[in-house]
This record gives structure tokens, sequence and C-alpha cells, in this order.
């Protein structure tokens, strides 16, 4: 599998799962700041995870999860790409071993974690790999380009139909969803969004 010219992001399940938190990554790369990975094995995690809190959304993700794959069309590390080097790896909690492998087989240069201790900088730092949580991580990727940050942030609120969001509603909801620094810069910017 041939590498990516843009910085290329593995996404955890972790990060995927909030509904805010993922529209905001997906939005992103999208846009072309960035290109993000995951694999299928992250992408059942994530539904696997909703459908625990949420028994009501059982069976009733595909919709999502294919609006995300149609979003980066590049997305997936195949599975058999990084079962071949997960068995050489470790981490405090081998849990984490497939998406470790996938970043590597990927050619990610960071994975996007909420569980940033669940990847030690002491041993994922040697492979080449930053660990980011999805807040600074966006945030960075905000300061690359501005101005396709802001767009597509704005084309992400005009996606909010039901309800209809102000741009102070649609600032609080990434600040739910875990994304405090996000939302500051959104509120800094309400008036283009």
């Amino acid at each position: 599998m041939a590498g990516h010219a843009r910085y290329t992001a593995l996404l955890d399940a972790c990060a995927l799962h909030p509904m805010a938190m993922a529209d905001a990554l997906m939005s992103l790369a999208s846009a072309g700041l960035y290109a993000a990975k995951w694999s299928r094995t992250i992408e059942a995690e994530w539904i696997a995870s909703i459908e625990e809190r949420r028994p009501d959304l059982v069976g009733k993700l595909e919709y999502r999860r294919d609006q995300m794959r149609e979003a980066v069309p590049d997305w997936e590390v195949e599975e058999r790409a990084w079962q071949s080097l997960a068995g050489g790896l470790k981490l405090p909690d081998p849990d984490d071993l497939h998406v470790l492998a996938a970043a590597l087989a990927g050619h990610a240069d960071c994975i996007v974690t909420v569980n940033l201790r669940d990847f030690p900088p002491d041993v994922v730092g040697p492979l080449g790999l930053e660990i980011l949580h999805p807040d600074p991580f966006i945030v960075a990727q905000w300061d690359l380009d501005p101005f396709v940050a802001v767009a597509a942030f704005k084309r992400m609120r005009a996606r909010w139909k039901k309800p209809e969001a102000t741009a102070e509603d649609f600032a609080a909801a990434l600040e739910r969803g875990g994304l405090p620094a996000t939302a500051q810069r959104l509120r800094e910017v309400a008036e283009l969004i």
C-alpha cells in the first residue's frame, strides 16, 4: 500500500464514536486538510460501542458508516495489511494492538484517539507516530489552513437540519462532544459559519 502525500491520521474508534467529533474529523478530511484512515475492525468497534450504549440504534448505523466511507473514499487500512504487523507489537492493552498496527500499515503520521494513555510515547514514538487527542489535532489542522477549516465547519453546520443549529448551538455541541478548543475557535469565527 502506498503512502499518502498529505499528513495521514489513523482514527481510533473512540474518536469516531461521538457524532460531533466524528463529523468534525470527517469534514476536515473531506476538505483535504489531512488523509483519514481506519480499518473495518475500528469501524466495528465504534458501531458496537454506540449500540451498547444505545440499543435502539442496533442495526441502524449503516447509513452513518456509509456516509463516513463516502466522505473519505481512501479510508480503509485493509485487515490483511495490519494483521501481519500486530503480532510483533506490544502495548499496555493488547486490545489496542490492531489500532497501532493499522496506523503502521496505513502509513499514518499519527493516531487520533481520546485514549492517549493506551499508546505510551516511549512505545509508539520510536515507530514514528504521534498520539494526538482529537481536539488539538483539529486545532492543528485549522492552523494549517484556517480558510479551508472554517469553510468545512460552515458546511458541517449547514448539514445540521434537525434542528437547525445557531453558531453558538453548533459550538456548544462540539464542546459537549469533547472538543472545547475547537468550540472556542468556532465561537471566534461565529459570523463566518
